[in-house]
């Protein structure tokens, strides 16, 4: 038995289990700078231009995220060496994150933000395609299930860190406890992860744009259906502002807003169990149905709930629960499915197409939905999003599964 054979004996495998644990420790390490940074920004330029500051460096770093992406997971097709991206990532974005802490003016904090973000970017496609590359396509639900569920496992250790760390340790120690988790994520992936390469895998790049030209139809098809849907998946952030808005009339500001908080932890909870579930469930009852129900169904339905919502609590457990399910199955289940219908060759160029998509829809729909709220109405907005969630489910059932 050679070691490609071993590696693909079992789902949860070595390459499978070090980048579920990479995941957890980064996403924990650069969490804790995304929680404490508004704090350190007041601090940096005062109340007054925090919030727009907050938005241009978020802005920037984001779209700097998505540019790297398109790019890095073509390279890791080409080179044939998908870990030296992962391991450069990694450190970049532990390195650049808890660097953070000492920049002494916005413009630092900036370029430090950025060049995080961008080490995010460089290792996402590869990281996903090495996933995809050591397990058998009958597994790739439940592999990509548990590298999301440790992903948010680390994203919900991480506010709690900086919940009890902040008072007593001060904003500026926040960002060097952050260190910590970045080195032992780049560790991880160096120890516990090596190159899967499939033997229909060593076909050879014809170039980049030549590249993403032959990509299969069907996940052209997949992308569009993904943009369709990603142009109405507001941002979780506007979720915390709604339930805060209808509370507080019934029960106050600093009650809503503390109950808000608590629901968006129980909404990752509820994702980070439903990442497994649903990637699993996948794997025997196949993706395309779990995903337009679960992934887009459930978000319309939620959209719904927020358009016309009802002011108690009970009501928005439900609607949080809701969002944590659909996270975790159009997360989780995208990428198993993005799997299903890429050639090993082009994997890496796959999924550096799809997260850049995913990008572009991400800025778009936080814009859309912001500014018909402001614009219109609250409802407004969330309807707009429940339509096309909608709209995204039929097109997949259009969809074949082709390579």
């Amino acid at each position: 038995m050679n070691d490609k054979t071993k590696i693909k004996s079992s789902w949860l495998n070595k390459n499978v289990f070090g980048m579920g644990l990479t995941s957890f420790f980064s996403d924990a390490s650069h969490e804790m700078t995304t929680a404490a940074l508004p704090t350190f920004l007041v601090n940096l330029v005062g109340n007054a231009l925090a919030p727009q500051l907050l938005g241009i460096i978020s802005g920037l770093s984001d779209a700097a995220s998505s540019f790297v992406k398109i790019f890095s997971g073509w390279i890791s097709d080409k080179i044939k060496k998908r870990k030296r991206l992962m391991v450069i990532g990694y450190a970049a974005t532990g390195f650049f994150a808890g660097f953070t802490g000492f920049a002494t003016n916005w413009i630092g904090a900036l370029f430090c933000r950025t060049f995080a973000w961008m080490g995010r970017g460089l290792r996402e496609p590869p990281r996903d395609a090495l996933i995809a590359d050591s397990v058998s396509s009958a597994h790739y639900g439940k592999a990509f299930g548990f590298h999301r569920a440790m992903d948010t496992l680390g994203a919900i250790a991480a506010p709690f860190v900086v919940f009890f760390a902040l008072p007593s340790l001060g904003v500026k120690n926040i960002f060097l406890i952050s260190f910590i988790p970045g080195i032992l994520a780049v560790l991880a992936v160096i120890l516990l992860t090596r190159e899967s390469w499939q033997e229909n895998g060593r076909q050879q790049s014809i170039g980049f744009w030549k590249d993403i030209a032959s990509l299969p139809k069907s996940f052209r098809f997949f992308l569009l259906v993904m943009f369709v849907f990603g142009i109405g998946n507001f941002n979780r952030t506007l979720l915390l502002l709604r339930a805060q808005n209808v509370l507080t009339p019934v029960r106050g500001l600093a009650i809503a807003g503390s109950f808000s908080i608590l629901l968006y932890a129980f909404r990752n909870i509820i994702q980070a169990i439903a990442d497994y579930v649903i990637g699993h469930l996948s794997d025997i009852l196949g993706r395309k149905v779990l995903l337009a129900f679960f992934g887009f169904f459930i978000f319309g339905l939620m959209s719904l709930g927020l358009a016309f919502p009802i002011p108690a609590l009970w009501f928005f457990v439900i609607l949080f629960a809701l969002s944590g399910i659909s996270a975790a199955a159009y997360t989780a289940l995208e990428k198993a499915y993005a799997a299903d219908l890429l050639p090993a060759h082009l994997r890496g160029t796959g999924y550096g197409v799809l997260q850049t998509v995913d990008g572009v829809g991400d800025f778009i729909s936080s814009f859309m939905v912001g500014f018909l709220w402001s614009a219109i109405s609250p409802a407004s907005g969330f309807i707009y999003a429940a339509v096309l969630s909608a709209g995204s489910a039929v097109m997949l059932f259009a969809l074949r599964n082709k390579k």
